[in-house]
């Protein structure tokens, strides 16, 4: 549900009314090739309100496709994979790639709480480097003749489905 916040309130203070409601997990996207879908995640991520949002690389992200969100949110960039998995420091990376993932999004094992999801290119998906180096590496099911979903959609069912674990009833 959406915070009531004054439309003109400003960006820092919305930040800091923000800060102690952040989840842990965070959102990273490498060579998307789309400055577009780029901003489109920065929206959907600020929706779960994560941690941060890390771009990899020196792609451009859209800013109106953001809908204005880019400005509460922690926007990071590093230059290249090593750069990202210095900073992610421990943390545990889940690639979204479909064709080399060892589990289903829909697997029953928990998500850590500090999480970073790792998204790449729709058409190229995410290079067997930064693959390689990641705790798991998650696919969102597909039923039917197409190879990808946007990624933006597959940034949304994925936290999402965080989402959905996170506060379900019970659940702490």
């Amino acid at each position: 549900m959406a915070l009531p916040i004054p439309l003109d309130a400003k960006a820092e203070d919305v930040r800091e009314i923000l800060a102690p409601l952040r989840n842990g997990l965070s959102v990273a996207v490498m060579s998307l090739g789309n400055a577009f879908a780029a901003g489109a995640i920065v929206r959907v991520a600020h929706s779960f309100l994560v941690r941060e949002i890390v771009f990899i690389g020196t792609e451009p992200h859209y800013e109106k496709a953001s809908m204005g969100m880019e400005k509460y949110e922690s926007i990071v960039r590093v230059p290249d994979t090593d750069a990202f998995f210095e900073h992610a420091a421990g943390r545990p990376v889940f690639a979204i790639e479909k064709d080399h993932a060892t589990r289903s999004l829909y697997d029953p094992r928990a998500f850590p709480e500090d999480v970073i999801f790792l998204f790449g290119s729709e058409r190229f998906g995410l290079p067997l480097d930064a693959v390689s180096r990641c705790a798991a590496v998650v696919g969102v099911p597909m039923y039917g003749v197409n190879h990808s979903f946007p990624v933006a959609v597959a940034a949304g069912m994925v936290l999402g489905e965080w989402g959905r674990r996170r506060y379900a009833v019970g659940s702490t």
